[in-house]
């Protein structure tokens, strides 16, 4: 079963996807340093088949998140997450605006 929801809030596409019977995590900014593409509160929801709705980085380390997201659906336990760019980690997901942000993912239901 396929669900549309075209909402721009990935909270209501989480209830949506919930009330569908789906495994669902969302990932939450809480923490962010310099310059952030994305405010604290931003979301993204994942479900169990790797469809996303949201952003918490504008696409810069969404891939990286949305693979954490799926392993926090698998074992239960949430995840603390941290991306930002620096030489050492330029071949990891980071952000190209130089900042840093911190990533809760937990799943709910």
């Amino acid at each position: 079963m396929t669900i549309q929801t075209n909402l721009t809030d990935p909270l209501l596409t989480a209830e949506l996807w919930m009330e569908a019977g789906r495994a669902v995590a969302i990932a939450t900014v809480i923490e962010t340093w310099g310059s952030a593409p994305r405010p604290v509160g931003s979301h993204l929801v994942v479900d169990g088949d790797g469809n996303f709705e949201g952003s918490v980085s504008g696409g810069c380390v969404e891939g990286a998140v949305v693979t954490a997201a799926a392993e926090v659906i698998a074992a239960g336990k949430a995840q603390m997450l941290e991306f930002g760019v620096a030489d050492e980690t330029a071949w990891r997901a980071g952000l190209s605006c130089g900042g840093r942000i911190r990533v809760f993912v937990e799943r709910l239901g």
